[in-house]
């Protein structure tokens, strides 16, 4: 994202939502089934930066709000659908997530850390919170 100089001020990336994350279906309600019919639905917001120099009050739950209202049109245009859903795993013992909750985002619960590569249940990674904002209606022009 850039003010409105041009300048870069903070970078954020979606991508495919996570294949199985049981607190997000549980509050989803979805099955098995449903979870594979309607996972097209959720981005995940993998990477969320403000640059170190930037300094302004509030700046990440408002970029968390322009993209919340605006992605559904992009994601339309680049992958043929919309979004109903964006998701994001944040890192419980370095932050708070704040940013999400200003945002509107709902903490539905934590990861168990372990990751998608471990299919042995050998790995340990830390533990995340689960964060979902439902996709804002677009209106109709």
């Amino acid at each position: 994202m850039r003010d409105r100089h041009g300048r870069d001020v903070a970078c954020l990336l979606f991508g495919a939502a996570a294949w199985q994350c049981a607190p997000r279906d549980r509050y989803l309600e979805w099955s098995a089934p449903e979870r594979s019919a309607r996972l097209s639905e959720i981005a995940n917001n993998t990477r969320f930066l403000i640059l170190p120099w930037v300094r302004v009050p509030h700046l990440a739950s408002h970029l968390l709000g322009r993209v919340a209202r605006r992605i559904d049109a992009d994601w339309r245009a680049k992958y043929g659908h919309g979004l109903r859903w964006l998701e994001t795993f944040v890192e419980r013992d370095r932050f708070q997530g704040t940013c999400y909750r200003a945002a509107n985002w709902h903490c539905v619960g934590q990861t168990k850390g372990r990751s998608r590569q471990d299919r042995r249940q050998e790995l340990s990674v830390p533990v995340k919170d689960i964060y979902l904002l439902a996709v804002p209606a677009q209106r109709q022009r």
